[in-house]
């Protein structure tokens, strides 16, 4: 997930050295049971994980900030492919992230300042789970849903992308301000696809602070961006134009070729949300043009859609969650939407709403993060 320092709701201290990761290896440790919970013990410098050797199936991590930084803790298959994620772990918090590991070799990593590779260790699942998450026909059912709907965004995307890409390329300012927003919606929609994929999230949608802290060039969205609302033209601009076009083709590609799981697309749903948290609410998402309402709203649309997808499996485990989602679905989705108008579709700019509209848009984005934050333990106990 693309990182970004919060400003308008709290700032990130600067990052130190990420060293000193140490992590009890402790084969017989119940925590290391497919049934188990694991700690995560986090700190600026240290990450401490309770077992380095756990059993295939379903795994719990509770991650606990001890530190002064805002944090996040990955879990990492070989290339750097996300496993799964949780964000925005701030001082003195703690969050679970709920993974379905199948045997073979893995990578935990914490993040202080949500910035660099974090501090890693060799996670090692061995054996066979006793019921795999993905033999389940209704979990099967539901990422299947969930894959015709990224199949959909995802031609939309490519078809939008390259219509923004080209204005870019002929030098039409006017045009590509205008595809912007619009091509970015369906990158929203699907971001939890790209955030599989290592370093192709960020150098696509990356910010220009991430990019400074971490010595790397400033390219993708934000690279356009910057240069069509600051500079007001497109000099330059054909390398980093073909580079995104590019990368959201292979994106899509690698999404086809390796689909969400069902409880990948349940985190999904959190990491969306926590898009819309860390990003769109502080109004850093897109800091030059202020469009960031579009991609709000593509966020919870985004988030919408696993959550249906899902819904069979949750109605099951959990009705009164359903209950609730809906609730706050509809509570997030009545406090945006009147700052859209009906007949453009087009979004009020960021920088235009008042400090107490964008408290109460955050309000209602934490009212909806505490029930999706339970969706993906719902749906490993539905095995």
């Amino acid at each position: 997930m693309t990182r970004r320092p919060l400003h308008r709701f709290g700032a990130i201290a600067g990052v130190l050295a990420l060293t000193g990761f140490s992590l009890a290896a402790c084969a017989e440790d119940p925590a290391a049971g497919g049934d188990g919970a694991l700690t995560v013990q986090a700190s600026d410098s240290e990450c401490e994980v309770s077992a380095t050797e756990l059993e295939s199936g379903p795994q719990t991590f509770t991650i606990t900030n001890a530190g002064n930084k805002v944090t996040e803790f990955y879990v990492y298959a070989e290339g750097d492919r996300i496993m799964g994620e949780v964000e925005n772990v701030g001082p003195g918090l703690s969050r679970e992230l709920v993974v379905d590991l199948p045997q073979g070799t893995y990578e935990g990593a914490c993040k202080p300042g949500m910035v660099g590779d974090g501090i890693r260790q060799k996670l090692t699942v061995s054996g066979e789970a006793a019921t795999p998450l993905s033999d389940s026909a209704e979990l099967k059912a539901a990422a299947d849903s969930y894959a015709r709907y990224v199949k959909s965004q995802s031609d939309a995307l490519i078809v939008k992308t390259t219509e923004f890409v080209d204005a870019v390329k002929a030098g039409d300012v006017d045009e590509a301000k205008e595809l912007f927003p619009v091509a970015r919606t369906y990158w929203e929609r699907i971001e939890p696809v790209a955030e599989k994929f290592g370093d192709l999230d960020p150098i696509t949608d990356g910010r220009e602070p991430d990019a400074i802290a971490e010595g790397v060039d400033f390219t993708g969205w934000h690279r356009i961006e910057k240069q069509l609302w600051v500079e007001g033209n497109t000099e330059g601009m054909d390398t980093y134009a073909d580079q995104l076009l590019d990368n959201v083709n292979e994106i899509v590609a690698l999404g086809q070729d390796a689909p969400l799981t069902a409880l990948e697309l349940a985190q999904g749903s959190k990491g969306l949300l926590d898009e819309v948290a860390t990003g769109k609410i502080t109004g850093e998402e897109n800091e030059f043009a202020h469009t960031d309402l579009w991609d709000f709203k593509a966020n919870i649309e985004g988030s919408q859609a696993a959550i249906a997808s899902l819904r069979p499996v949750l109605s099951d485990q959990d009705p009164e969650l359903v209950e609730e989602l809906d609730t706050q679905f509809a509570a997030l989705d009545t406090e945006l939407n009147q700052y859209q108008d009906q007949s453009t579709g087009d979004w009020v700019f960021y920088d235009k709403l008042t400090d107490e509209q964008v408290k109460k848009l955050s309000d209602a984005v934490a009212a909806l993060s505490e029930p999706i934050s339970k969706v993906a333990a719902a749906v490993a106990q539905s095995a």
